[in-house]
């Protein structure tokens, strides 16, 4: 396995698969962060996707699956696919079988709160997801042009551990600017990190029958809901870690007068139908509350 971009849900799959007996080798873009892996034991090679090296595309044909995890850069679009005859070529003279892309819910845009599944018409409203709408495409047309199995997975919001409401509770940093932007939406489709993996490794092991796949959970909700029952977890594991703040700084991150466009209940039946996946984590609830379980000391 070559995962183009060893971010959170990059390195999570990679200790999987590795634990499985994989021989799995990833890419980054810092050479801190490859340093903070490769002590970790994982395999990172030093890559920038707007200039990639032939070495390491030279690597790529070795490998019989690619896990694209690479953002759409603004103004540019996948930057892997602006160097697409290269990495024709790469696919084309090497050894791939299996090819997966990373998208997000958010190309489907503002459905008004509807339930749509991955046959309703995307119409992505800002500009990040029109780029990822554009590399979904991108990345089907490549592999179809060169004889590769190859679907799109559109993820909802991805949390986990290290990376979860009760995280950002024990942290008590200030949220950032997107985080407040979603306070005010209904709705947010999430996803645990674990049950992506467990869709990607159906994914491989499955004859699919499409070519793109909603993985969310069973439970879209909003974030000033999800913030509350992660603080009530919070709470009754470490009273005191939480006792001093006051009642506006426990209100700060649900308040928002704002109303947001992208408001939408996302489908996973295709997921569960065709992948067979069974949800570990079918809530924010129990998905929070194996993270908070997993953690001995915050402090």
């Amino acid at each position: 396995m070559f995962i183009l971009g060893m971010g959170f849900v990059g390195q999570f799959f990679a200790e999987e698969l590795r634990n499985e007996g994989w021989i799995v080798s990833g890419t980054c873009t810092s050479m801190k962060k490859r340093n903070e892996l490769q002590e970790r034991g994982l395999d990172v090679l030093l890559f920038d996707a707007n200039q990639p090296e032939m070495g390491t595309m030279n690597t790529l044909k070795s490998y019989t699956h690619l896990l694209v995890s690479v953002p759409p850069i603004m103004g540019i679009g996948d930057p892997m696919l602006q160097h697409g005859e290269l990495l024709r070529s790469t696919m084309i003279d090497g050894n791939l079988q299996w090819l997966c892309y990373l998208s997000s819910t958010s190309v489907y845009g503002d459905c008004g709160g509807a339930c749509v599944d991955e046959d309703f018409l995307a119409s992505p409203t800002n500009e990040m997801a029109k780029l990822r709408l554009v590399a979904e495409q991108g990345w089907l047309n490549l592999a179809h042009d060169v004889g590769i199995k190859a679907h799109v997975f559109r993820l909802g919001g991805i949390y986990g551990p290290g990376r979860s409401a009760v995280d950002t509770i024990i942290k008590q940093g200030p949220l950032s600017e997107s985080q407040k932007r979603r306070v005010a939406k209904q709705f947010t489709s999430r996803v645990h990190v674990a049950d992506i993996c467990q869709a990607l490794k159906a994914s491989i092991r499955i004859k699919l029958s499409r070519r793109i796949y909603n993985i969310v959970d069973d439970d879209p909700a909003s974030r000033k809901e999800v913030f509350a029952y992660a603080l009530d977890l919070v709470e009754k594991k470490w009273p005191s870690l939480v006792k001093e703040i006051t009642s506006h700084e426990r209100a700060e991150p649900f308040v928002q007068k704002t109303t947001l466009k992208g408001e939408k209940r996302v489908s996973n039946a295709h997921m569960k139908n065709e992948l067979a996946v069974q949800l570990l984590y079918p809530s924010y609830k129990s998905g929070l509350q194996s993270i908070i379980d997993q953690i001995e000391n915050p402090f």
